[in-house]
């Protein structure tokens, strides 16, 4: 079984990444209206939280196949939560600016995510 390195989560520069932006979901989920606590809020923060956490996950398994399997895992919670803030502007919620600046921080995560994938997929051929 291909083992990874022994570089802790918290050096990658994706973990980071997605850290921040999980901040920045936070901050913007101020500015939803207290009825959505248990209900859009809650989503966001679910769905941010998972992307870090997943790929925290996956690197400390030191195992490609399960870091691969985790980075996908956080792919799908990268969709989520996009799909989430649209909805969030959609609504009203959130102004059609923030969501986008959001989402250009959600295309860098998954770009840095996606070429760690093909790179893993290229160590283990």
């Amino acid at each position: 079984m291909e083992q990874l390195s022994s570089l802790n989560h918290k050096d990658l520069i994706l973990w980071r990444k997605a850290m921040d932006l999980a901040v920045l979901v936070y901050q913007s989920c101020t500015a939803l209206p207290r009825s959505e606590a248990y209900g859009l809020v809650s989503q966001l923060r679910r769905a941010v939280t998972s992307i870090p956490s997943n790929i925290a996950e996956g690197s400390a398994r030191r195992s490609t196949k399960e870091y691969i399997y985790f980075l996908r895992v956080a792919r799908g919670s990268m969709a989520e939560l996009e799909t989430q803030l649209l909805l969030a502007q959609r609504v009203g919620y959130l102004p059609a600016d923030e969501v986008a600046d959001l989402q250009v921080r959600i295309g860098e995560v998954g770009r840095i995510l996606n070429s760690i994938v093909a790179g893993l997929h290229r160590r283990l051929d």
